[in-house]
């Protein structure tokens, strides 16, 4: 990889000290080209990483002189291999990646090469995170025993990926109970610069979680890509990218002394959806990156998959060198990562405008005109003032059913139900909040609203407020950092008074591992047909992510989730309306508790050190004493057990041969679904808990398991007949076909209405192919290759969609999936489908990237559409099937004549 004799840019390497010239660099400055001092940071990273790959095969010449040229280039859709210094998971995606590992080792022996040839050949870390429930909560000991049933579920996928980490090289797998992986990536996984094999680089990955741009904010490029791609690039395989362009965002002003760096980032989500960011990078730029913390930076850069872009992108400077020196970092580390980035023209000085690169496109924002705010009830982008949140709820109370609507009759608007919970009678209503979660790293990492919620709950503790015992409180921080932090400062205590207990370290409700809400809330929810709210400190607030039972969810910094407890509801005008009334009778309104910024920096100052960070990072991979004592096999090739509904070896290799298959085109298809616009990863491939009356729980009720046993859909993905069975078994899907939320669709041929997995059986035994149609950004969402191997599973050929979130659309190439886009000005609408239609897809022998080919209905009606295959190389996986089947073929045989192609 870092072979410098045969690289053409070895004339450019040199030491980075004279007095150790063993290790080097390569000087971008010495390249002597104008272009470079013009680019934006970010894509200096690309350039970089290009140069020091150059090997004329992989990585060449004119790819270099591409990303030099960006200026030009970037318009037109040019196509440059990265090579990202590392890799991280977490455990969701990271289960399927080793299962498929492991598969594509036997599939390599099968075909007659070298099985130990499929291993990691770029550090590869995976933190585990994503399993850990709230089912305890509000108790002293929830975190004991949410953490015990964590490893009770989960024991067998837990010793399969230690046998990883024993099976493959370059595999670190951070123990469950550490933290979330971005936080652990932030705090302790960043190099920001690499010193391996005798060379200086840049820090830079991809990551199984669309929220790996979180690291963006401390200047290491890093974005989220599909499970399959990842793995790809494990295995060496540089990734292929179109040239982006880039969008400076200049921040300016100075923020108000009560608004959260919460606040920033949902106007900051709402303004970038309006700009248009999809497919871009996004730099942040101006005098006011230089007023916030890397905290703050990286919460910004954290919901950069919730204003579509591909990176966000805050280089290094001395801000960032300090976050580094708090964590922990050791004095000669900060040292070479201050002395490279200056030498290579990529540490930035903020206020310095003479540093400013040149852009695709420039947009602003004032800080000073932030005002706190929430973002929901089902979409991220979808940003509400705190003083228009009553109002908004009532608005969409009764709007047409959509994104900001749920069709509740004008008569039942203040319909209330009473239930009984702990031995007391109280009432629930349209509105009422029944979740209340600090979770998610996008504000667990960032000790100001943290120390922010802590404070308010200092001083309503001592107003004498409490919240509800019914509504379900959790704290669930993103790394043992915070609660140790939490706990000097005196606010611990108060926070579990109201009851804000640490329940566990992982995403926990972020992810929809909420847990179980009361059964008497429940059964208030359903027989009022109630529309509550879920409140998170969390980046994502799809339908039926959050809580099956919450259809209106809300993203908000951790203050505001403790407000909104302790209100009750979120039909409340703050400004206007108390908070609550105390025991003495006096209203208590949000100002009375409302810390300032000051108030929060002057604890943060005193009460966060270095001391804490090293002391959890220390011993952060031995600190779990059940994972330390979980013993696996250590065998190269995995033994499957046929009995297991946890690791089951997939599908997908099986008849693989080293022969390529002829791309057939796609005659009568039938669509199995028709859908609309913004549909999800989660309604595709859903990672809450397993609803009792689906396709996949009568799979495991038919292997002996109780509802009780059968854990989440995320927690099963290394099993693919229970990922096939819930593919679009999500609640709230809605599906044209029967104009309701539904997880099922139509049997075209018969009429009958089925679960999705029971009609795709059936077309499956008649031999039939099957289409899904869908409106725009289809897709949306986490990163999740199972929303691309369960559809390729149920036999589904193409989508048709008017547009594509950008790592779906590469997940469903690399399952060998087509991605269709109708053109310009088409829809589903304008040309007339109803869905019912049977459609046959023209695929000529010989493809180039975003072709238009012919669709063909058995109407006699026939339109264009475009074929997403982007670059070159996404048309080479889909000759061979995927880019998995293309990296066996590779592997098994290092001559392959495909691998001139690239």
């Amino acid at each position: 990889m870092l072979t410098a004799g045969s690289n053409p840019f070895q004339h450019i390497v040199e030491p980075l000290s004279p007095e150790v010239p063993e290790q080097r660099f390569f000087n971008l400055l010495k390249l002597g080209d104008p272009r470079y001092d013009r680019l934006p940071f970010s894509i200096r990273v690309l350039l970089e990483s290009a140069i020091r790959n150059c090997d004329e095969f992989l990585v060449k010449s004119l790819d270099v002189e591409n990303i030099l040229n960006w200026q030009q280039t970037q318009t037109q859709s040019v196509e440059v291999p990265f090579r990202p210094a590392r890799v991280i998971l977490q455990d969701f995606t990271g289960v399927p990646a080793v299962v498929d590992f492991a598969a594509m080792r036997d599939a390599v022996m099968k075909l007659g090469g070298d099985p130990e040839k499929i291993n990691p050949v770029c550090p590869a870390d995976l933190v585990i995170d994503h399993s850990i429930q709230v089912d305890f909560n509000r108790k002293s000991d929830s975190l004991q025993k949410n953490q015990d049933l964590e490893f009770d579920r989960n024991r067998e996928r837990f010793q399969f990926l230690k046998w990883g980490s024993k099976a493959f090289k370059n595999m670190r797998i951070i123990p469950p109970g550490s933290g979330i992986v971005h936080q652990v990536n932030l705090e302790y996984l960043a190099r920001v610069v690499f010193n391996y094999n005798g060379f200086f680089y840049p820090d830079s990955l991809v990551g199984t979680d669309s929220h790996t741009t979180m690291i963006d904010g401390l200047g290491v490029l890093g974005w989220g890509v599909g499970g399959i791609e990842a793995e790809a690039v494990m295995l060496g395989q540089p990734i292929s990218m179109v040239l982006p362009e880039v969008v400076g965002y200049k921040l300016h002003g100075t923020p108000d002394k009560l608004i959260t760096s919460t606040d920033i980032v949902l106007t900051v989500t709402k303004h970038l959806r309006q700009v248009g960011v999809v497919g871009k990078f996004v730099e942040f730029f101006g005098p006011g990156v230089a007023q916030l913390s890397i905290a703050d930076r990286a919460t910004i850069a954290n919901m950069c998959p919730e204003y579509g872009a591909t990176a966000a992108f805050f280089p290094v400077d001395d801000i960032s060198v300090k976050y580094l020196e708090q964590t922990g970092r050791e004095p000669e580390t900060l040292a070479y990562i201050t002395k490279y980035l200056k030498a290579t023209g990529m540490f930035r000085d903020y206020n310095n405008t003479a540093q400013d690169p040149d852009f695709t496109q420039v947009v602003q924002l004032d800080l000073g005109t932030v005002v706190p705010c929430c973002s929901g009830p089902k979409r991220p982008q979808d940003r509400i003032p705190v003083s228009d949140m009553k109002m908004d709820f009532e608005s969409c109370l009764g709007a047409k059913q959509g994104f900001k609507g749920f069709q509740v009759a004008p008569e039942r608007h203040d319909a209330a139900v009473p239930f009984q919970f702990g031995g007391k009678e109280y009432t629930l209503g349209h509105g009422s909040v029944v979740i209340a979660a600090i979770t998610s790293c996008t504000n667990t990492s960032n000790p100001s609203v943290m120390l922010g919620a802590g404070l308010l709950a200092k001083k309503a503790i001592e107003y004498g407020l409490s919240v509800k015992p019914y509504i379900k409180t959790s704290l669930s921080p993103g790394s043992g950092v915070v609660t140790y932090y939490l706990k000097k400062s005196g606010v611990m205590d108060c926070m579990s008074q109201l009851g804000f207990e640490v329940v566990g370290y992982g995403c926990m409700t972020c992810i929809g591992n909420s847990g179980p809400l009361p059964d008497s809330v429940v059964e208030a929810i359903s027989k009022g047909d109630l529309v509550v709210a879920g409140v998170l400190s969390g980046n994502r607030n799809f339908e039926g992510r959050v809580h099956p039972n919450t259809r209106a969810n809300y993203l908000a910094s951790p203050p505001l989730v403790i407000a909104y407890a302790i209100a009750g509801t979120v039909r409340i005008d703050f400004e206007k309306e108390p908070i609550a009334v105390n025991s003495e009778g006096r209203q208590i309104f949000l100002r009375d508790i409302w810390p300032t910024r000051d108030e929060i920096q002057a604890v943060e100052r005193t009460f966060v050190t270095a001391s804490m960070f090293k002391e959890v990072y220390d011993k952060i991979e031995k600190v779990n004493d059940r994972w330390n004592s979980l013993v696996a096999p250590s065998d190269k090739l995995y033994t499957w057990d046929d009995k297991s509904t946890y690791i089951k070896s997939p599908p997908f290799f099986d008849g693989l041969t080293m022969k390529l298959p002829t791309p057939d085109s796609i005659k009568d298809a039938y669509v199995l679904l028709n859908l609309g616009d913004s549909v999800t990863t989660d309604h595709i491939s859903p990672a809450g808990n397993i609803a009792r009356n689906s396709a996949a729980a009568r799979y495991l009720t038919e292997r002996g398991l109780t509802p009780r046993e059968y854990n989440s859909y995320g927690s099963r993905r290394g099993n693919d007949a229970v990922m096939a069975r819930g593919t679009f078994a999500n609640i709230r899907l809605f599906n044209k076909f029967l104009d309701k939320q539904a997880p099922q669709t139509i049997h075209l041929p018969t009429g009958d209405t089925l679960d999705v997995f029971d009609a795709a059986e059936r077309y499956k035994q008649s031999g039939v192919p099957l289409l899904i149609l869908a409106g725009k950004e289809y897709g949306s969402g986490s990163s999740r290759d199972w929303a691309a191997k369960g559809p390729f599973l149920l036999g589904i050929k193409a989508v048709l969609a008017e547009s594509y979130e950008r790592i779906h659309r590469s997940n469903l190439v690399g399952m060998g999936v087509i991605p269709l886009e109708y053109l310009p000005g088409d829809t589903a609408a304008t040309l007339g489908l109803s869905g019912r239609e049977r459609y046959s897809i023209i695929i000529p022998q010989k493809l180039i990237p975003r072709m238009t080919v012919d669709v063909k209905l058995d109407t006699g009606m026939t339109f264009k559409v475009r074929m997403r295959f982007d670059t070159d190389v996404e048309l080479t996986y889909f000759q061979h099937g995927g880019i998995l089947n293309y990296m066996i073929r590779k592997m098994s045989q290092t001559n392959l004549l495909e691998d001139s192609q690239l």
